[in-house]
């Protein structure tokens, strides 16, 4: 039988109330020092030291991607690797564009496929030290570069295999060893990390981008040796995940982590109930046999999970943000700006300083609630920059239409606002708390290859697809956004302050997703029958 609370104090409260159903005796239990046990683990030093470190692997995603940008409007770069017109001035096809950015993504598929194996075989704590050096290879490749395109889009593929697999461990290492109560806020460390590492990437190329020599595009790159340095060694003194500790048979070690991680004592109250959750799903699952690949589809209600972890990844990326991190440079400079290495740099910030408020929402609000409000803004955001750019906008001289090329920039700026608190954190959190263990590497590995899968389509096939049909390619988005506020609204379990533990159960009892936030973890859903919870775990 899928495990179920069994004090009072183990029932997660939604929105900081009592659990559903809970009448005054529950808050006479909850007042005394016994049932109160969860509310006393604290937020350590090390869990949070834990989360920024582990989340340089997303600064590293965000600087790879951001500073691509910038490059191709620096001469030096041009000259290179660009293609010479008839006037002598160099620039870059969509074919060529396109597959030195989008080779990244691919490597980045290809790593995250490997990662979960790896992650499995390695552990959590050495799969990302591995991957996070392994990126140094690719750099070399790219910096070495003289005049071939190749070579450098082929050092992109070999730094994308690296940044791949992070996206894949390290949110899955930050789950897995972080408290219930912090959870959510230290996986979307992650993405604020990829906004500060976009962010940086964009202040860097302007900085260099006046630079006459290789060095425009080679210091930018080469910065990229410090933060593949600092997380590969830097992760190395932090304790492994007490998630793969346990399942490795290194109990005490898992049992010391979380009292660790928490702020408790090893025999406090907290570290038992999670130690035994840990315990009773692995027993679940050696009863169940040994794991094959095909059980992400074919096991207890993973069906459902696995195709959910990859809509909302795919979403991610549908919803159109990195449409402007690939090609902003490129975009603005068609409004007429002077200078749209600024207007990059304007987007980056706002891109950090919303992702921190997303944080707040993270911790503070639901991840349903989040994620449609997110999808919503989105989609009106890109109705209005779609009929704005095409009707509005004098493509020929934008100076002739300045009020138009302001409001796409604001509209650019509105929607990123609301990727950044929204679908950008939230996404990894709600993926990383989706599946259990047994499932969790291969299923987070499936579902982030899907993230870079369209990553690479939007950014192979951008240039194409606005060559054709121009400003209106924001419509495409606006409609993924509208079809994800029906998938989250109909399909998304709420998960804010439950274990990963309780999550499990929760699909397996078939908790509806609407009523989800009023569940109560102690009580079986009505309708459930001890036969059909066993049918659930013996289903093949």
């Amino acid at each position: 039988m899928p495990f179920l609370k069994r004090h009072a104090d183990q029932v997660e409260t939604p929105n900081n109330g009592t659990p559903s159903g809970a009448g005054p005796a529950t808050k006479e239990e909850h007042s005394s020092p016994a049932v109160s046990a969860v509310k006393q683990q604290k937020i350590t030093f090390l869990s949070i030291f834990l989360g920024v470190v582990a989340s340089i692997g997303g600064f590293m995603f965000g600087y790879v991607s951001g500073q691509i940008s910038g490059f191709f409007n620096m001469p030096d770069f041009a000259q290179r690797f660009g293609e010479i017109k008839s006037d002598g001035s160099y620039e870059f096809g969509a074919a060529r564009q396109g597959t030195i950015v989008g080779l990244l993504p691919v490597g980045c598929l290809l790593g995250a496929l490997v990662a979960g194996q790896l992650a499995d075989v390695l552990g959590r704590r050495l799969a990302i030290s591995v991957t996070g050096l392994w990126s140094c290879v690719g750099i070399v490749i790219e910096i070495s570069s003289q005049t071939s395109w190749v070579q450098f889009a082929v050092g992109r593929l070999v730094t994308g295999c690296s940044i791949g697999a992070l996206s894949v461990v390290v949110p899955m290492y930050q789950s897995e060893s972080s408290p219930a109560i912090i959870r959510g806020i230290l996986v979307s460390t992650y993405q604020l990390f990829i906004t500060l590492g976009i962010w940086t990437s964009y202040m860097v190329d302007w900085g260099t981008k006046d630079m006459s020599s290789s060095a425009s595009w080679r210091i930018p790159n080469g910065l990229g040796f410090l933060w593949s340095l600092i997380l590969g060694l830097g992760i190395l003194v932090l304790p492994e995940s007490p998630r793969h500790a346990y399942r490795v048979g290194r109990e005490e070690e898992a049992r010391n982590t979380i009292a660790r991680l928490a702020g408790v004592d090893p025999q406090h109250r907290s570290v038992h109930d999670q130690i035994t959750e840990i315990r009773v799903k692995l027993d679940e699952e050696k009863n169940s046999g040994k794991a094959h690949w095909f059980e992400i589809f074919t096991g207890p209600r993973m069906l459902y999970r696995t195709l959910l972890g990859m809509v909302l990844q795919a979403g991610q990326q549908l919803t159109g943000a990195n449409f402007f991190f690939y090609y902003g440079t490129t975009v603005f400079k068609a409004t007429g700006l002077s200078d749209s290495y600024v207007t990059q740099i304007i987007l980056g910030t706002v891109n950090v300083a919303t992702t921190i408020v997303g944080l707040y929402i993270v911790q503070n609000v639901g991840r349903r609630k989040a994620l449609i409000a997110g999808a919503f803004w989105m989609m009106v955001c890109f109705f209005i920059y779609a009929f704005v750019g095409h009707f509005a906008l004098d493509s020929t001289n934008p100076m002739n239409t300045p009020a138009a090329g302001s409001a796409l920039i604001v509209f650019s700026c509105l929607a990123i606002a609301a990727f950044a608190t929204t679908w950008g954190p939230l996404v990894w959190a709600v993926v990383a708390e989706l599946y259990p263990a047994r499932y969790r590497a291969p299923c987070m590995a499936l579902a982030t290859a899907t993230n870079w899968f369209w990553n690479f389509m939007i950014s192979f096939f951008t240039r194409f697809i606005t060559d054709a049909i121009d400003y209106f390619y924001g419509f495409v988005f606006a409609g993924c956004c509208a079809a994800l506020i029906a998938i989250v609204y109909f399909f998304v379990i709420e998960t804010k302050d439950r274990s990963l533990e309780e999550i499990d159960t929760m699909y397996l009892l078939h908790v509806n997703p609407i009523k989800s936030s009023h569940w109560d973890g102690s009580k079986v859903p009505e309708g459930a029958t001890a036969d059909s919870l066993h049918e659930e775990h013996t289903e093949v």
